[in-house]
């Protein structure tokens, strides 16, 4: 079975899809995680962007595994890399990353050989329209974007980093525009999913409502 989460950054979709996942026994899957990792070894390895030889280097050569032990960890090449994920300079550079087709194709390819033939959580931003159309489950996570800045602002303090909250909602109204408007695989609600306003929930509730619902068909 596979449950699709999709919604803009700070929706609390990374966390309820994890702990979904946990609740019903699946597999999580970030690929929110896995495109940040791209960016990320771009920005490490000086990657020209519009170089589509060093780009389709980069993507050939970059493995990715998750472990569950203390949670949804991600390898990249074998290194833990989820500290890192959720830097400033990762956080404005990963729009730009994700646009790019061949990075799209290949994750999406990447993420459904990953799921094949397991019962999964994916969470992202097209999982629901692109990479798994026919999923069971779809849930599209929307929230106020004071109250999504002011979760991303935690969640980056918790790192160390510090940023103010108008900064923070400035960056994710631009984040907002850039998923929504790009050519391909844009940030949009599938139409059969539910859509769960996450603004005044706790990620219990989230989890709860999210697993009533499957479990609904599991039975």
């Amino acid at each position: 079975m596979v449950i699709a989460i999709d919604g803009p950054a700070g929706s609390g979709k990374s966390t309820t899809a994890k702990y979904v996942a946990e609740k019903l026994g699946f597999i999580h899957i970030n690929t929110g995680a896995m495109y940040r990792g791209i960016a990320l070894k771009c920005i490490q390895d000086d990657i020209n962007m519009e170089n589509s030889s060093q780009l389709n280097h980069l993507l050939a050569h970059t493995k990715f595994k998750f472990e569950k032990e203390g949670g949804s960890t991600l390898f990249m090449d074998g290194v833990d890399i989820s500290a890192e994920l959720a830097s400033v300079q990762v956080t404005n550079f990963v729009s730009q990353v994700s646009a790019i087709s061949e990075v799209r194709e290949k994750l999406v390819q990447y993420q459904r050989d990953m799921a094949d033939g397991l019962d999964v959580v994916l969470e992202g931003r097209d999982i629901g329209t692109v990479v798994f159309p026919n999923a069971e489950h779809k849930f599209f996570l929307v929230a106020d974007i004071h109250e999504r800045a002011r979760r991303r602002k935690k969640e980056m303090e918790a790192n160390g980093e510090v940023v103010s909250l108008e900064e923070l909602t400035s960056e994710m109204e631009e984040r907002d525009r850039k998923d929504t408007t790009r050519r391909h695989s844009p940030l949009k609600k599938a139409e059969d999913a539910v859509k769960i306003d996450t603004t005044g929930l706790s990620i219990e509730e989230q989890v709860n409502h999210i697993v009533e619902i499957v479990n609904k068909t599991i039975k």
